[in-house]
């Protein structure tokens, strides 16, 4: 049989013989991530308009301090450096945020998007040497199954908002009632959301195989396992769902504290 040797030609940044919109995904990509954390450090910063009435938005919950009721320990600590604006965001936010970063799935999506390493498949990147996830800075990404430890925690956290979120205080006695508001509803489909995507991850179907890459050795942790490979089937939408819902339950909180939307009570 005869052979032929085809030389390989290193692709130019950009340059390809496809001939779809390949660059439409990574363009949407780098628009929704951009956005979103433009919008989240601009409310992680504002101090302002997080709660209203027994809603705690997420991008502050747990309020370590802070002026609100929930706050844990009271106002802004005397330790807290004076050129740094204070914030009950910036004390949380960095763990969930570098559990998304450092996630399986947005890794691929933003290193397309932001990095173009690579821009898409058979797409020309803009460097001429990769050293992968085995070196600095990208070695860092092993944090991720550390940090996956805080976001389950923060679920319980945010849980205990959404029970919060159940009992209105009366301004005239000061007692507690029950009653369900669209804000609750908001701030448990948050929950729900962020419970499918941290569950659905790979490092938590890892714990729940026993630690183990050969599963049929655990039988034990079988329906576990199982559920979170049923939510990691679909980790891709978990991880835009979620992303877009925590950042709705940050604006309809802040909304409703400036006095712009008006929060029905169901019950």
């Amino acid at each position: 049989m005869a052979q032929a040797i085809v030389p390989l030609t290193r692709r130019r940044f950009g340059e390809t013989l496809r001939r779809d919109a390949w660059w439409v995904q990574p363009l949407i990509v780098f628009v929704i991530l951009t956005s979103f954390l433009v919008y989240a450090t601009w409310a992680a910063f504002q101090n302002a308009h997080y709660t209203f009435g027994p809603y705690l938005s997420p991008f502050y919950s747990p309020e370590i301090f802070g002026d609100s009721p929930a706050a844990w320990f009271g106002p802004k600590p005397g330790w807290w450096p004076g050129w740094l604006p204070f914030s009950p965001a910036l004390i949380i936010l960095p763990f969930p945020a570098l559990f998304r970063f450092t996630c399986y799935y947005y890794r691929g999506s933003y290193y397309k998007a932001f990095w173009a390493d690579p821009p898409g498949c058979t797409v020309g990147e803009p460097r001429k040497s990769y050293l992968g996830e085995r070196y600095f800075p990208l070695v860092l990404q092993n944090i991720h199954r550390y940090f996956m430890v805080f976001a389950v925690i923060f679920l319980f956290f945010l849980s205990y908002d959404v029970w919060e979120a159940l009992w209105w205080t009366d301004p005239a006695t000061g007692a507690k009632t029950f009653g369900i508001g669209i804000g609750t509803l908001v701030l448990a489909t948050n929950v729900v959301c962020l419970t499918g995507y941290t569950f659905g991850c790979h490092s938590m179907r890892h714990i729940l195989g026993g630690f183990r890459d050969q599963f049929s050795k655990t039988p034990v942790f079988s329906a576990p396992y199982r559920c979170s490979t049923c939510l990691n089937s679909a980790h891709h939408r978990w991880a835009w769902v979620s992303l877009f819902m925590v950042a709705l339950t940050d604006v309809y909180v802040r909304l409703c504290s400036m006095g712009i939307v008006h929060d029905w009570r169901i019950l």
